[in-house]
């Protein structure tokens, strides 16, 4: 029986994925799996037990990613699974940034309610005019899942929309339509459009992107919004760049100090995700990678080790976490040779200092296994080493 330990509130259709035959939820012994949403991990004492992490959402800022791929605890996300509800909201937040939505709505409400409410409504709409998003200029930074909708959707809306991503995968160029013009900088996109939309992780080369520098190239009067991480933004430039009339407005949804009761900032409290489709999907999506992993010892959606998704047929099969450094598997090959066992099948990857290695084994003799993989721990380089057994049996 594999122990998954939840750590949030997870949707209950996400829960009823795993097999009750095969696994107990938060039962009081070692976790083999965790699925989590926001709770943070950096100060969790992780049990040995440990083999794999999901979270239920695409941002992992709350795990110890690094520390958990030295442990050989693969550590999964959940992406394009809440990209529709992020789209959508960026979407009315365009609106919203167009039309004084709020604020009109806002106005209507203080007024004095008498028989000549119409009429002061009439009068004073003049004050809330906006604009049309059609004909607009809308640049996309980071054409994931998430952007490739709002480029799509925002392209049906009669925008201008164009898009910087070089690192776009072959099957969001597919999705993404013809239409969309490609930029091959982000300094194109700051300096043409009306309205820019930022979908990229925070990274080291990503953290305050919009800086004093980048700022200043923005046409007069544009629009950031900023739905992927607060830190993107270096919030003492924006608030000059404001101040200044070279941005119109700021729309995020994560909140800080800086940011709050400004008129020219507009702070959602994190709804990015926050729909019942979106955590279900979340939770569905990683339920499963969970269960794929731990069943097969195929890896899907990794963030810290690579993919590697190997047809399971049956025979035992040995899934090894190690360095990515060189005759790891020249290593592996030789030990197994040491007890005659013939390789079926094999396939290694990397994904920079870590590599993952899965070999199922022509073997029906089973009783070495667990003296076969603490012979394959003890080699230097060797992170885990999980013997997987037919009918998802599991040793380590």
């Amino acid at each position: 029986m594999f122990n998954i330990q939840t750590f949030n509130a997870i949707a209950k259709e996400g829960l009823q994925t795993f097999d009750l035959e095969k696994y107990v939820i938060d039962a009081n012994e070692p976790a083999d799996g965790i699925l989590l949403r926001s709770y943070d991990l950096h100060t969790y004492a992780f049990p040995e037990s440990v083999k794999a992490i999901a979270r239920a959402g695409a941002g992992v800022n709350n795990i110890p990613v690094d520390a958990c791929a030295e442990r050989g605890i693969v550590v999964f996300n959940t992406p394009g699974a809440n990209a529709n509800a992020v789209k959508e909201l960026v979407l009315a937040s365009l609106f919203m940034a167009a039309r004084p939505i709020i604020e009109g709505n806002a106005w209507v409400q203080n007024l004095e309610v008498d028989e000549n409410i119409a009429a002061e409504v009439e009068a004073g709409k003049k004050a809330f005019a906006g604009t049309e998003l059609a004909g607009k200029r809308l640049g996309i930074i980071g054409l994931g899942a998430i952007g490739a909708l709002v480029a799509n959707d925002a392209l049906a809306l009669g925008m201008e929309v164009v898009g910087y991503d070089p690192y776009v995968s072959v099957d969001t160029a597919w999705r993404i339509s013809k239409e969309v013009e490609r930029a091959l900088t982000i300094e194109e996109i700051l300096a043409t459009c009306d309205y820019i939309t930022v979908h990229v992780p925070l990274r080291d080369n990503t953290r305050e992107m919009f800086n004093e520098e980048t700022l200043r190239i923005l046409k007069s009067n544009t629009v950031l919004l900023n739905f992927s991480r607060g830190e993107l933004v270096d919030e003492a430039a924006l608030r000059e760049a404001l101040d200044e009339g070279i941005l119109r407005l700021y729309v995020t949804d994560f909140a800080s100090p800086n940011l709050m009761k400004q008129p020219q900032i507009r702070v959602l409290p994190h709804l990015g995700a926050s729909t019942e489709e979106a955590e279900t999907n979340c939770a569905k999506m990683a339920a499963k990678e969970l269960q794929y992993y731990l069943e097969t010892g195929s890896i899907k959606n990794s963030v810290n080790y690579p993919n590697v998704d190997m047809p399971y047929n049956g025979h035992p099969r040995i899934g090894i976490c190690h360095q990515n450094i060189p005759n790891m598997v020249g290593q592996i090959t030789t030990v197994l040779a040491g007890y005659t066992l013939n390789i079926m099948d094999m396939t290694n990857r990397s994904k920079g200092d870590f590599a993952y290695t899965l070999i199922d084994i022509d073997q029906e003799n089973q009783v070495k296994l667990d003296e076969i993989k603490q012979e394959l721990q003890a080699v230097q380089g060797v992170l885990r080493v999980r013997v997987i057994e037919p009918l998802g049996v599991m040793i380590g």
